[in-house]
């Protein structure tokens, strides 16, 4: 991994900026709806509640790496390697109301909590925090890892845990409420991307090593593993249903497979092209699902976001706007056609897919 996940302007004293929501963007904020790259999406009939089709958030200093709805789709936040944490609202005028400083090096991966109280970031700086969303307050600060944390899950049902990857080889398990880790489990490799699967009792790891691994949490071990990509692995998403897992490789691939107790074998569904990876920038690029699983979204070196259809493979839409690599990608969980993008030119996109 390159070392620039480390870099960064200097974030200042740690800091939380709040803005009140529904006041008007400052220069921290810039909130561009014609962008003069050409629009990431072309929408001839308005299909959403966003304020335009197009929206570009700018106020970073240094590439976006993460960006997240929250769980109701109002609230977005975004990482970058300038050590902030931006959130914004998703509708209205897309204010960037919070200002989060903390972090000692880049924001690589957030995570919000069920409730959307809570915001988890995970940081080259070794650490991952806990924020009140609301407010930008840390809450807590994990740590326990000996190198730069990759990515971040939290547990879909049950009570409320993290999972976190990290390149000194290592899983960690955590309580929210505690600052050290409830367990660790080590691998051979650096850990790129992590995943929680059933009930929290089954979870997912990938890095460098190019094979995906099955842990059951109550033994601690590996079940079993999905081998087929090429080249490390950089982001793992499992389906609303939990029944599916889409990675995402530097081999300029995306797969889906099949996490099912009694699915077969071979457990490879489908591989998905047109999305290439970069080799010299090598970042994290990420794919995700849509919530009602019919569609998967992946950011891709060439500046574009690939959209395919789950079950035939079909490019559906293939989207220009940014001019740097898109390194996430992600789906409304209010309304399935609004899609959000963070890139490394530091900017966010917020739009609409057309209807149909």
């Amino acid at each position: 991994m390159t070392d620039k996940r480390k870099d960064g302007p200097e974030a200042g004293p740690l800091a939380t900026l709040k803005r009140q929501r529904g006041t008007a963007a400052t220069s921290v904020a810039v909130v561009n709806t014609s962008v003069a790259q050409g629009p990431l999406i072309q929408a001839i009939q308005r299909s959403s509640d966003l304020q335009a089709p197009i929206i570009q958030l700018s106020g970073h200093t240094g590439e976006v790496y993460a960006c997240r709805f929250d769980n109701t789709g109002e609230i977005i936040a975004s990482g970058s390697l300038d050590r902030t944490i931006l959130l914004w609202n998703t509708y209205g005028g897309n204010e960037n109301f919070g200002v989060i400083k903390g972090h000692k090096g880049a924001v690589l991966d957030l995570a919000f909590s069920r409730d959307s109280r809570s915001l988890y970031s995970a940081s080259s700086d070794a650490t991952l925090g806990v924020w009140d969303a609301d407010s930008g307050v840390r809450i807590r600060k994990h740590v326990g890892h000996e190198d730069i944390v990759n990515s971040i899950d939290r547990v879909r049902r049950g009570p409320e845990l993290l999972l976190s990857g990290s390149d000194d080889g290592s899983i960690a398990l955590w309580d929210p409420r505690t600052k050290h880790a409830v367990e660790y489990m080590e691998t051979d490799f650096p850990v790129l991307a992590v995943a929680f699967g059933e009930g929290g009792n089954q979870l997912f790891s990938a890095g460098i090593d190019e094979d995906i691994k099955v842990w059951d949490l109550r033994q601690r071990n590996v079940v079993y593993t999905l081998p087929g990509h090429a080249d490390a692995v950089t982001s793992l998403n499992v389906s609303e249903d939990m029944q599916f897992l889409v990675s995402r490789s530097m081999d300029n691939s995306v797969r889906t497979w099949d996490i099912r107790p009694f699915a077969p074998e071979s457990r490879l569904i489908n591989t998905y092209d047109g999305a290439p990876a970069n080799d010299v920038e090598k970042n994290l690029l990420r794919a995700s699902f849509s919530p009602d699983g019919s569609k998967i979204i992946a950011g891709s070196a060439d500046r574009t976001v690939v959209i395919w259809d789950t079950l035939t493979r079909r490019v559906l839409y293939k989207l220009p706007g940014h001019t740097g690599s898109v390194n996430d990608a992600r789906f409304s969980p209010r309304e399935f056609n609004v899609i959000l993008t963070g890139s490394t030119d530091r900017t966010l996109m917020l739009g609409e897919l057309g209807k149909g």
